[in-house]
């Protein structure tokens, strides 16, 4: 299982609910005439995006959005990609880039746990050291995490500086604490409120 993740900003000059109706209107779009391999769809309003560089002039804030999109494989990031410039979604996603600001992106698979946690309300991105080894990777952030209840998820392609690892969960386990991380690694939990799926 794989997810494409898309992180962004409405443009200054947008207005923050009109550009909300517009990812709502695509992420339906998207299920109405779900493309090959597509597993489903969400959009979350986030209380920060460390990763993302600042709205101009800058908020302080940094708030923004956060867009997963589960696929089978790479042939289906294909076949999104395509799927989301074609027929059936062009008009919605052609308003939604229209009045986006800043956006990067990568691709995560699922390590361990469950794949369809898009409701969850935490998310717990994680960087390791620069020269790591890994071989209890699953075991040390996976801690205190029920499978059944939560997803680690592990960065495949980055299209930008977000963090490598990612734990979608319903309450932050104890393996992702400051005091069980290894040397220069570090966490950060971010509450998301989902707007769609």
């Amino acid at each position: 299982m794989l997810a494409y993740l898309s992180w962004h900003r409405p443009a200054p000059t947008t207005d923050p609910s009109a550009y909300e109706r517009a990812l709502v209107q695509f992420h339906h779009s998207l299920a109405h005439r779900p493309p090959s391999g597509f597993r489903g769809s969400a959009v979350f309003r986030t209380a920060e995006l460390p990763w993302l560089p600042e709205r101009e002039p800058a908020p302080g804030d940094g708030a923004g959005y956060e867009d997963w999109y589960l696929l089978d494989d790479w042939a289906a990031v294909g076949v999104l990609e395509e799927a989301a410039v074609s027929t059936g979604h062009l008009s919605a996603h052609e308003r939604v880039a229209s009045l986006a600001g800043p956006v990067t992106g990568a691709v995560y698979h699922l390590v361990e746990g469950h794949p369809d946690l898009l409701e969850t309300r935490l998310a717990v991105w994680v960087q390791p050291a620069r020269e790591h080894s890994d071989p209890s990777l699953a075991a040390l952030l996976g801690d205190g995490m029920d499978p059944s209840g939560g997803g680690l998820w592990r960065r495949s392609l980055g299209l930008g500086p977000a963090p490598e690892l990612c734990l979608l969960v319903p309450e932050v386990p104890a393996g992702v604490a400051p005091t069980r991380l290894p040397e220069g690694w570090s966490a950060r939990t971010i509450s998301r409120e989902r707007l769609a799926s």
